[in-house]
This record gives C-alpha cells, sequence and structure tokens, in this order.
C-alpha cells in the first residue's frame, strides 16, 4: 500500500507540473501574440465593395504597421477621425504628378499608369483633371472605381502619411483567397 501511495504522489507531481509547464507556454504565447499584434501587425476586415475585384467584402487582412515606406500600388488602410478606416491602393507618392483624363486613363508624371486591377471606369469627380501629390502624403484610389470614395474627391483629398494605420500584407480570410496580397 505504501508503495501504491508513492506512485500516486509522483503521479500527482508530474501532473502538476505538466499543468504548470502548459500553463507557463499559454502565457508566454499569448503575450508574445499581443506584442507582435499591437506593435508590428494588426487584422482587419473589408467592409464594402471598393476594393473590388481584388479584395471582397468580409475579407481578414494582416497589416504591417512598421513599414511606412508606402509606394505605388501599395494596399493601405487610412485611419480616419470621423469616419470608418479606408483601404485603398496608393496611386501616387509626394512629389508626384497625377493626370486623370476624359476617358479615365491615370498618369503619374505624365506616364500612363498600367492598372490591370481595377474594376468599373474611373471618373474625375471632384478630381481637377492633373495635380501634384504634396510631400508627405499619398494620392489614394479604390480598385472598384464606380464606388470608390477615394482622394479624387473632395471628401478625403491627399491623404497624409501619418494617418495610415498599416500596409496590408496578407490575406487571413476566407480560405479561398488566403495569401499574400
Amino acid at each position: 500500500m505504501a508503495k501504491q501511495n508513492i506512485a500516486v504522489k509522483r503521479y500527482g507531481r508530474r501532473a502538476v507540473v505538466t499543468l504548470f509547464d502548459i500553463m507557463g507556454t499559454l502565457i508566454v504565447s499569448l503575450v508574445v501574440f499581443s506584442i507582435l499584434f499591437t506593435y508590428f501587425f494588426r487584422i482587419v476586415g473589408v467592409d464594402g465593395a471598393s476594393m473590388q475585384p481584388t479584395l471582397q467584402d468580409g475579407d481578414m487582412l494582416v497589416l504591417s504597421v512598421i513599414d511606412d515606406d508606402y509606394r505605388r500600388g501599395d494596399i493601405i488602410v487610412v485611419e480616419r477621425t470621423f469616419d470608418e478606416p479606408l483601404i485603398k491602393r496608393v496611386i501616387a507618392v509626394g512629389g508626384e504628378t497625377i493626370r486623370i483624363d476624359e476617358d479615365g486613363n491615370v498618369f503619374i508624371n505624365d506616364k500612363l499608369l498600367s492598372e490591370d486591377y481595377i474594376q468599373g471606369e474611373t471618373v474625375l469627380r471632384d478630381f481637377p483633371g492633373k495635380i501634384t501629390v504634396p510631400r508627405g502624403s499619398l494620392f489614394v484610389m479604390g480598385d472598384n472605381r464606380t464606388v470608390s470614395k477615394d482622394s479624387r474627391s473632395d471628401e478625403v483629398g491627399f491623404i497624409p502619411i501619418d494617418s495610415v494605420v498599416g500596409k496590408a500584407t496578407y490575406c487571413l480570410w476566407p480560405m479561398q483567397s488566403i495569401g499574400k496580397v
């Protein structure tokens, strides 16, 4: 009987040690995950049709929040004070001149921009036709040009770089869309 008590005590100690090991691993994992998704990455959802066909309503994206070198073609999320955040594509950066002609063709520094990702026609809206993007700002448009609220309108205008939350790097959901953005 004494041997059974010793075996039960040993088993009990092993179970407690194993439980503490599991709890420690979970706590460390949670802390690391929290740090990563607070300071390096964020997860955001796409709401609306303005980035179709590239992104769909309900897609879940991972944003890199440490990369602030935005280039033409990047998909970014912009924080706005009184409105919902915007998910848009960078079309021009500070110092570049953008022109949209009456046929909807987009030119950057007088070179036609190849845009095989767009849906719908690019209309001018409030856009004067030709303008230079101020330093420290971005000119953005949605891929679905018919419905997108973007830099072509006075409501959105140029995007100050410091209002960019991050750059979309990866799609997490839905399953058929998982991969690099």
